[in-house]
């Protein structure tokens, strides 16, 4: 599987293109099992922390996403300073540290906080994986790592509730906590043996609040970097809002509780296999054209369902259908939007992926929580609000690029970096 790579600045091994899209999946793995992991053992911990009410059971998960989203900010910049790999190691350090505090606490308010911790240290995971793809890949051939490395994430949300059962099977909801600090430790041990150091040495920032404000500065007024960030945010928008209202929809809208994981995991698919494909048709056809017909596509068949929806009764099997297709084309738009917002940002990769990603996070956040909250025992506010998701983000794309639609770039155009001063 060649790669077009950027020459590795700085001195170690070189692991070839096979392991560096393993490596980079699995860190961003890490993230995935600590949220989906945890939704099998959350009646047992309620249970042995005395909290009967399922929604403050929840905050094992919330806390965990608000942490997620509060320090990206801090880890980009760290890495854009002192390099990648060191700030790596030090985020998933902490990340097996608080995974152990998590598994040894003794109440709730204590396991929450843990949480928050942990989710704050993975966030070395989103914000640098993304940033180290930057550093070594360009154009067409990092839009492929991207969809590699994406198609793992998507599949763990699949696998981890499972895991997560499994676990509970031969011991305590401790034990998942525990699995995931040793899952840390082997992912800590092989970055730290086989990955070398990606921040080129002309790239190098200091501290400085001047620079990190003229970094960010610069992410939040490429005309490139922010539109496709904001279309992505619409975009993962929709996501958080399907993972919020899928349960729902499914036990009060189709009555169907036991179909739950079969439709979870009919839905999570598409979307790793559309990630497999886009890897291989995007050094085909180009980085604009297969993200830019990704996004049209997937306007196109959230306001369809939601037309079905709304002019007659579907059945379950449709709406799964659906949904599958509406997350095949997800697949398309969301890895190569993120590679085009990053596209320019090569000189500032490491703060740039944290602004993007906050905004990403908590945008989406943001807009998942409304959509979700307007459930009425209809699946029509989640599809309508899933649709306009789709349609701003077509909306978006266009007007970000609007002489480049489905272009065809040359790989040494999509190299193309903004000049830092």
């Amino acid at each position: 599987m060649p790669f077009t790579s950027r020459h590795l600045p700085g001195s170690g091994p070189r692991p070839g293109s096979r392991e560096t899209v393993a490596l980079l999946a699995g860190l961003m793995a890490l993230n995935a099992f600590a949220i989906d992991a945890m939704i099998p053992a959350l009646p047992a911990i309620g249970a042995d922390l005395g909290v009967a009410d399922d929604n403050r059971r929840q905050l094992v998960v919330v806390a965990y996403m608000f942490g997620f989203g509060s320090t990206q900010l801090i880890w980009g910049p760290l890495a854009d300073r002192f390099g990648r790999k060191p700030i790596l190691a030090a985020g998933i350090g902490l990340y097996a540290v608080f995974a152990t505090l998590c598994a040894l606490a003794w109440t709730f308010p204590l396991l929450v906080l843990a949480r928050a911790l942990q989710g704050a240290s993975a966030a070395v995971t989103r914000v640098l994986v993304v940033a180290m793809v930057r550093d070594l890949f360009e154009g067409e051939a990092m839009a492929r790592v991207m969809s590699l490395v994406f198609m793992v994430f998507m599949l763990v949300p699949v696998l981890a509730p499972s895991v997560g059962q499994l676990i509970l099977l031969v011991g305590e909801w401790e034990a998942i906590f525990g699995v995931l600090a040793a899952y840390a430790l082997i992912m800590l041990l092989w970055s730290l043996r086989r990955l070398p150091e990606t921040l080129h040495p002309e790239y190098r920032r200091s501290l400085s609040f001047r620079d990190i404000g003229q970094a960010m500065r610069l992410t939040l007024t490429e005309r490139q970097s922010l539109g496709y960030t904001l279309a992505l945010t619409a975009v993962f928008g929709g996501l958080t809002a399907y993972i919020a209202s899928i349960q729902q929809i499914v036990f009060d809208v189709f009555d169907a509780p036991a179909a739950i994981g079969l439709v979870f995991a009919a839905v999570a698919a598409p979307m790793a296999v559309a990630s497999f494909i886009n890897s291989r048709v995007v050094g085909i056809f180009g980085l604009r054209r297969v993200g830019h017909a990704g996004t049209f596509a997937f306007a196109i068949v959230t306001v369809s369902h939601a037309l079905i929806a709304t002019a007659s009764g579907e059945p379950l099997w449709l709406f799964t259908l659906m949904q599958a297709l509406a997350m095949f084309t997800f697949a398309f738009c969301s890895s190569n939007m993120g590679t085009l917002a990053m596209e320019r940002m090569g000189a500032i990769a490491g703060t740039a992926s944290s602004v993007q990603g906050v905004i990403g996070t908590i945008g989406g956040a943001m807009i998942g929580l409304v959509i979700g909250q307007s459930f009425n025992g209809t699946q029509l506010p989640f599809l309508w609000g899933f649709a306009i998701c789709g349609v701003i983000s077509a909306v978006l794309v266009v007007a970000t690029e609007p002489r480049r639609l489905l272009e065809r770039i040359p790989p040494k155009v999509a190299g193309e970096e903004l000049p830092i001063g």
